[in-house]
């Protein structure tokens, strides 16, 4: 099926849409194209991550049942690159994994079969989304230096911070006006929380409204139980630290990481790298050239990774062969003889490698070799030279 990745320019904007029924992707592309989207189809969830970071489309339409990876760890991967975060996506299923997909950050979750309405709907929030500059945020907490280091925190350019001290007042701002995300202190002086929460749970309007539960105190059994209860009816996650909140909170206000302020930007890189430990985690390296083996390895030996290295296409599957204790490879796509895509088909026609992550490192960055990268069975891939920050983020997210 053609779709219109050929034909997008810069400031197009765009949706990409992941889904194996042909009939139904059809749909959808049409869809969007009538709602003058250009539309980017795969079948496959495993390259939905480096189409979304390429193409940077304005929503991404994920169908979750997918046949060649769960479309739940699609999502995740894509919620943990900061390069693809902040797009909103649009979950699509026939499976009752509502709950799931919604903390994990999806922007909506529409049940399989789905009608003309519910994609016209689902289109309108994609259009407001793409008009509405600032993202909305309700902060509902009764003590004023709390208040204030959340704003300062949370606080820039791109959020409209509202605040709330009780909460009569919070379901007050709720009625009034449209939030992208809650966060909540559970000691209000009028009513606690968790009633809160019930009032809200009620309301069917504020069942997509991702809550963020910001408690210093550590909760008990109890309460923890109780906040599992409703995160059944809605979104509802708890941060105990300012570095969580911050990063529960650009989650679900769909931030870019790229236009962050800085000092949120390094907490934020902080967190991520210390979540995604590359400590411990074995790699091997095929490249013919020895200076770029080198030059890798010393850089991942400093992330204390154990690393293992081959000089040819051949010698790489036979060192898998060896060690099944592999987790990630990282290729290089020219080399003589047996090139990294061929490695890569023969890998890919190993039974228990289908689903070990490849990232491919490719010289030149043409459109055609990215598509041949990920049609050989690329996982990923990446331009030399190599972006250090961005070759560990992108390992974090598939070894994770």
């Amino acid at each position: 099926m053609l779709d219109d990745r050929g034909l997008i320019v810069p400031g197009d904007p765009s949706v990409l849409i992941v889904e194996d029924d042909e009939r139904f992707a059809k749909t959808l592309l049409d869809f969007a194209r009538e709602k003058n989207f250009k539309g980017i189809v795969t079948h496959r969830g495993d390259s939905a991550l480096s189409l979304a970071r390429d193409f940077q489309p304005a929503a991404i339409l994920l169908d979750i049942d997918l046949p060649d990876i769960d479309g739940l760890t699609v999502l995740e991967r894509l919620k943990r690159d900061p390069g693809t975060r902040h797009i909103p996506v649009h979950v699509l299923s026939a499976m009752r994994e509502r709950e799931r997909a919604l903390r994990s950050g999806a922007i909506s979750y529409i049940n399989k079969p789905v009608s003309r309405e519910m994609l016209q709907e689902e289109f309108t929030r994609i259009q407001k989304f793409l008009m509405g500059g600032k993202r909305s945020l309700l902060v509902v907490e009764d003590d004023m230096a709390q208040r204030e280091s959340i704003i300062s925190l949370i606080g820039d350019s791109d959020v409209r911070i509202v605040t709330a001290e009780t909460g009569a007042a919070a379901l007050e701002a709720l009625g009034s006006q449209h939030f992208d995300c809650m966060v909540l202190d559970l000691t209000l002086p009028d009513v606690s929380g968790f009633d809160l929460l019930d009032q809200i749970g009620k309301l069917p309007a504020l069942r997509d409204l991702p809550i963020v539960i910001y408690t210093a105190q550590e909760l008990n059994r109890k309460e923890v139980t109780k906040l599992k209860r409703y995160a059944k009816t809605i979104v509802v996650k708890d941060a105990r630290s300012p570095e969580r909140l911050l990063d529960e909170t650009a989650l679900f206000l769909h931030r870019s990481h790229a236009s962050l302020p800085d000092a949120q930007r390094r907490i934020l890189e902080e967190i991520h790298a210390a979540d995604g430990g590359l400590a411990g985690r074995k790699v091997l390296i095929v490249d013919d050239d020895l200076r770029n083996i080198f030059a890798l390895s010393s850089l991942l030996e400093r992330q204390q990774m154990q690393v293992l290295f081959a000089e040819n296409g051949r010698d790489g599957i036979e060192v898998l062969e060896k060690d099944p204790s592999i987790e990630i490879v990282l290729m290089d796509i020219m080399m003589p003889e047996m090139d990294g895509y061929d490695t890569m088909r023969a890998i890919r026609r190993i039974p228990k490698f289908k689903s070990l992550p490849i990232i491919t490192l490719t010289a030149k960055a043409m459109k055609g070799d990215r598509d041949k990268c990920i049609a050989a069975g690329a996982s990923d891939y990446i331009t030399k030279p190599v972006d250090v920050a961005q070759l560990l983020s992108m390992m974090r997210v598939w070894l994770h």
